[in-house]
C-alpha cells in the first residue's frame, strides 16, 4: 500500500472531526466518516456543493464563510467557533479550522476544513457557568447575612452586655461584703459572654481584612480563636499583592472552614498556614499534625468532613481545591484562586 493510500484511509477513518477539502473556491471535494456523522451528510450528497451550505442564514447574510475563506488565505489558517447547520437543520456549535493549501508554487489548490461538534461540552461549560453564578449569589447572600448579624450582636447585644457589666461594677462597691463574690461571678460571667460574643463578630465578619488585609486577618483568628483550641500555630505568607477583598474573603472562609475542620476532626496539636502567590493568584496550605484519614479522598469523604464548602467556594471564584491525606500523616488541604487581570499584568 502506497502512503498515500494509507494516509487516505486513515483520513476518511476518522469519526470524531469531520475532516473535507475544498477547492479554491469553496467547493467540496472530499468526505470523510467523521464529515457524515457530524452533519448528517453522505459523500454522494455533498460533493461538489458550496461549503457555505453549513453557515446558518445570518452568517451567510453577512458574508462569512467567504470572509473566513479569505482570511485563511492571508494568514495560512483559520479557527472558529460558531452554530453551524446539519443535513435536517439542526444547530451544533463547531470549532472549525481551515487551512489554505499552496503549491510549490505558491498557487492556492484548496483548503483543508477540519470540524469538530463541541455542542456537548458548550452544553456542560453553560451548565457549570450558571452552577457558579448561583454559588456566587449564595456566597454573596451569606456574606450579607453574616455582616448584619454580625452589626447586629455588636451594637446591640455586646453593648448591652458591656452596660450591664458597668453597672455591676457600680453596684459591688454598693453592696455589703458577703455580696461581692456573688457580684464578681456575675461580672466574670459577662466578660466572659462579651468576649465569646466579639469572637462571633469575628468570626462572622472579618473587618480586619477591610482595615488590615487578609494576613493580618488570618494572623488574628489564628491568635484569638485557633489558640485557645489548644492548637499551636503558624502563619507564613509571601504574597507578591494583597488580594482585592473579595477574593481574601473567600481565602478567609475556606481557611476558617479547614481550621474548623482541623478542631472537630484531626485530633492535632498544631497547624500551619502558608500563603504564596503562584501561577497568577493565591496559592494556601492548611496544614495540620493529625490523625489523617486514607486516601484517595473519595466524595463521600468530602462531605464526611466538611470540605465540600470548601471546594465550592474555591470553584466559585474560578480556582480549585484538593486535599491530600494519610493515616497518622495529618492532612493538607491546598487551594489557590486566582488574582484579578490587572494583579496578573503587574508580575509578568
Amino acid at each position: 500500500m502506497r502512503p498515500d493510500d494509507g494516509y487516505r484511509l486513515l483520513v476518511q477513518g476518522v469519526t470524531d472531526y469531520g475532516i473535507l477539502m475544498l477547492d479554491p473556491t469553496g467547493h467540496i471535494v472530499s468526505w470523510n466518516a467523521g464529515a457524515e456523522r457530524i452533519k448528517g451528510y453522505q459523500e454522494h450528497e455533498i460533493l461538489g456543493k458550496h461549503f457555505s451550505v453549513f453557515y446558518p442564514p445570518e452568517d451567510i447574510a453577512t458574508g462569512k464563510p467567504d470572509n473566513e475563506l479569505a482570511q485563511a488565505v492571508i494568514e495560512g489558517h483559520l479557527e472558529d467557533e460558531g452554530w453551524r447547520l446539519r443535513k435536517d437543520g439542526t444547530r451544533f456549535w463547531a470549532n472549525v479550522v481551515i487551512t489554505a493549501l499552496f503549491d510549490d508554487t505558491g498557487t492556492l489548490r484548496g483548503f483543508g476544513k477540519v470540524t469538530r461538534d463541541m455542542t456537548e461540552r458548550r452544553s456542560a461549560e453553560a451548565t457549570l457557568a450558571e452552577r457558579r453564578r448561583l454559588l456566587t449569589h449564595l456566597v454573596e447572600a451569606q456574606e450579607l447575612e453574616r455582616r448584619r448579624i454580625a452589626w447586629d450582636v455588636h451594637d446591640d447585644s455586646i453593648q448591652a452586655m458591656v452596660a450591664v457589666g458597668m453597672r455591676l461594677q457600680l453596684l459591688s462597691s454598693r453592696v455589703p461584703e458577703e455580696h461581692r463574690p456573688t457580684l464578681q461571678q456575675l461580672e466574670d460571667a459577662v466578660r466572659t459572654s462579651v468576649s465569646r460574643l466579639r469572637n462571633l463578630v469575628v468570626h462572622l465578619r472579618p473587618t480586619a481584612i477591610e482595615e488590615h488585609g487578609l494576613v493580618t486577618a488570618l494572623s488574628g483568628y489564628l491568635q484569638d480563636v485557633v489558640a485557645a483550641w489548644d492548637l499551636g500555630t503558624s502563619l507564613s505568607a509571601e504574597l507578591d499583592h494583597e488580594p482585592p477583598v473579595p477574593t481574601a474573603i473567600t481565602i478567609f472562609r475556606i481557611c476558617q472552614e479547614a481550621l474548623i475542620n482541623v478542631r472537630k476532626h484531626a485530633r492535632a496539636t498544631c497547624v500551619a498556614v502558608t500563603l504564596s502567590t503562584t501561577d497568577g493568584g493565591t496559592l494556601v496550605r492548611v496544614r495540620d499534625d493529625g490523625i489523617g484519614f486514607a486516601n484517595p479522598v473519595r466524595e463521600d469523604s468530602f462531605h464526611r468532613f466538611g470540605l465540600i464548602e470548601m471546594r465550592e467556594r474555591a470553584e466559585t471564584a474560578a480556582g480549585w481545591c484538593s486535599v491530600e491525606s494519610a493515616p497518622d500523616a495529618g492532612t493538607t488541604v491546598e487551594f489557590w484562586l486566582p488574582n484579578p487581570p490587572e494583579q496578573r499584568a503587574a508580575t509578568r
